[in-house]
């Protein structure tokens, strides 16, 4: 019996069998850093610390550019970089157009997780902050809409209680009828 196989018939029903190559040596293992166009590195501050609550990890001045990360505090190995559009990363044309697509709404979004969904929401709207959608209760948990001050698409989602069902293509219809 292959390795492919004997995984296969150990895993569970609905995981994925862990893999066994070993001949792809040494792999990566985990998200450590994503990144969120911004346009001011300070006003992205306020909003990501002074409102969400996150943490600054890193604030280099690295003489080319500013390496700025924030996490959450209850989750230290995860880092995002706001990073403002420009050299060296993007020549003068390419930083131009990032900021006008991230001014539209069309850059990066994240996904929050929250146990409290409309507690979080309700808060966020005390501090000042705009949503674009009110929460809202769905197959995968309860979930609301906000963007950044930049234009970044956010959601917050608080999980359900018990474990997901992904309704059918007709099912999802039907609810949004």
């Amino acid at each position: 019996m292959s390795d492919r196989t004997r995984n296969r018939e150990q895993s569970s029903f609905g995981e994925a069998p862990e893999p066994s190559l070993p001949y792809l040596g040494p792999m990566p293992n985990r998200i450590s850093h994503t990144f969120i166009h911004v346009l001011d590195q300070d006003e992205a501050l306020d909003f990501y610390v002074g409102k969400l609550g996150m943490v600054v990890s890193t604030d280099a001045d690295l003489g080319t550019m500013r390496w700025l990360t924030v996490k959450f505090p209850d989750q230290p190995d995860v880092e995002l970089v706001l990073m403002e559009p420009g050299p060296p990363a993007y020549d003068d044309t390419t930083t131009e157009q990032i900021r006008e697509l991230v001014a539209k709404g069309g850059g990066a979004g994240l996904i929050f997780q929250t146990d409290d969904c409309r507690g979080t929401y309700e808060q966020l709207r005390a501090k000042g902050v705009e949503f674009t959608q009110e929460p809202v209760e769905r197959f995968y948990g309860i979930d609301c809409g906000l963007r950044d001050p930049f234009g970044n698409p956010l959601r917050f989602t608080q999980p359900p209680d018990g474990p997901i069902v992904v309704p059918s293509p007709e099912e999802l219809q039907a609810q949004e009828a």
